[in-house]
């Protein structure tokens, strides 16, 4: 498998992460979105991924698939084992639902393409900033009361970690206050101590600029 990657993509260190997990081996091909107007529009990435956004995944017979939840439902349908998912279908959509309140609430308000919205329509990069933080805190809110209070999100990592951690490293770089989420902290502490967690980590990862 091919996993086109940006090392700090929240949405391509999700599927890195439940990689790791699963001990599923995948060649990263950096796809930087930045330099030179952002590769992900170059012809070539675009033939690849209509969108022109990362993560993509290219199967070992050339398929490709395209979207953080997408990809991730597919390692998880395709590879069981370990889970991502628990048994209980109450415990399933509780993994679900935080998985979904990063991926759909948050997230999208503050991705490579919204803000390049906001900058192009001439708003102060300080509430820039500070609209990244709002969005954050909110959904912060709702995870903070959402999980449990021992071990990861719901004791063993899962699917909610896949989507937290990446959420948490984001909240770092846009220097969110985070002392007010003790639970969050908890489970990036355990996080950063566990293997599949730190190999996925921006920091670990061939693209990051020196």
């Amino acid at each position: 498998m091919d996993l086109y990657t940006y090392y700090r993509s929240t949405s391509s260190y999700r599927v890195r992460i439940a990689l790791a997990l699963k001990g599923l081996e995948a060649r990263h091909i950096p796809v930087n979105l930045i330099q030179d107007g952002g590769q992900q529009h170059k012809p070539e990435y675009k033939a690849l991924n209509p969108q022109c956004r990362v993560p993509s995944l290219r199967l070992d017979d050339g398929q490709v698939l395209t979207q953080s939840p997408a990809i991730i439902e597919y390692l998880e349908e395709r590879y069981p084992q370990p889970a991502l998912l628990p048994q209980g279908l109450e415990a399933r959509a509780q993994q679900r639902a935080v998985a979904a309140i990063i991926g759909c609430d948050i997230h999208p308000l503050h991705n490579v393409a919204v803000l390049n919205r906001l900058r192009g329509l001439k708003v102060e990069e300080a509430e820039v900033m500070g609209w990244i933080r709002h969005w954050i805190a909110e959904g912060f809110n709702a995870v903070e009361a959402l999980i449990g209070d021992e071990g990861f999100c719901f004791g063993e990592p899962g699917l909610a970690d896949v989507y937290l951690l990446p959420q948490v490293y984001a909240a770092h770089r846009f220097e969110l206050d985070l002392s007010h989420y003790p639970k969050i902290a908890r489970v990036e502490r355990l996080a950063l101590q566990h293997p599949a967690f730190t190999q996925a980590h921006p920091d670990q990862q061939a693209d990051k600029p020196a």
